[in-house]
């Protein structure tokens, strides 16, 4: 697929998209990267360690989470996407469920909408997203727990999705499918949803795996925020095995050692 200026050969690599949050709040590096000289660095470091992809996030989705409107995480992204934008020529991606926020972020010319309600929450975003021919990446999300078959259910949730994006005739190309490690699932649901990788890529589309730092990786090893990197390296191999083309992570060196060596075993 082709993700701005970069074709990804999503059947044979696993490539990093690189977490930038310029928000306060959020559950990792709330308030580390919220200024514009401390965000451009952080992107120059990502980008030389192996991102591929950056992804921009101005508003905090941690359980919990204090929702902004539109107009404050615009202010929040723009000066960040213009500045990265005029300097890198690696594809960039928003993370925001608001069809207003993407509407300015695609005039600032982003390559993919990364959205965590997998076009549920706002009915404007495929359309948007369609006409600006943007990659997109659809999350798993609900607004409960209650799933009376995991499996069945995430794969359910995710077809839901992508009816939405057929129905607005997104290409098949733009899509990408995300299982929502962290969202309305408890630590079960979410090693499940680890494990059932293979599942989701029956469905036809590149998926990409986003578990850094989550709390399922501090549940199961009974380790604080500063301590989940080997965990997160851990889901990261396992997610190249089940066929996962992206992940999404905040530390991206370690991440794309364990991709290469990873891929150097499997391609042998």
């Amino acid at each position: 697929m082709i993700i701005g200026n970069k074709i990804f050969d999503t059947d044979h690599e696993t490539y990093i998209m690189g977490i930038l949050n310029v928000t306060p709040d959020s559950f990792s590096d709330g308030g580390k990267h919220n200024t514009l000289e401390a965000a451009l660095k952080q992107t120059e470091e990502m980008i030389k360690e192996g991102a591929s992809i950056i992804d921009v996030g101005g508003e905090s989705t941690r359980p919990g989470y204090q929702k902004i409107s539109a107009e404050e995480e615009i202010e929040r992204i723009m000066p960040v996407l213009e500045a990265i934008k005029s300097r890198f020529d690696t594809p960039i991606s928003v993370d925001t469920y608001k069809s207003a926020v993407a509407k300015e972020a695609i005039k600032a010319g982003v390559d993919m909408i990364n959205d965590i309600w997998g076009f549920k929450a706002d009915d404007n975003m495929a359309k948007l997203c369609q006409e600006a021919e943007v990659a997109v990446c659809l999350m798993h999300n609900r607004s409960n727990k209650d799933y009376l078959d995991f499996r069945k259910d995430l794969l359910k949730d995710l077809q839901e999705s992508l009816k939405i994006a057929k129905d607005h005739k997104i290409a098949d190309d733009k899509i990408i499918l995300d299982p929502g490690v962290g969202f309305a699932k408890d630590s079960k649901h979410n090693l499940l949803a680890i494990n059932y990788l293979t599942d989701l890529k029956e469905l036809g589309y590149p998926i990409l795996l986003g578990t850094s730092r989550k709390s399922v990786i501090g549940n199961t090893l009974k380790v604080p925020l500063e301590e989940r990197l080997e965990g997160t390296i851990v889901t990261t191999v396992l997610g190249i095995e089940r066929g996962a083309s992206f992940v999404r992570v905040h530390d991206v060196k370690e991440n794309k050692r364990a991709i290469d060596m990873t891929r150097a075993i499997l391609n042998t």
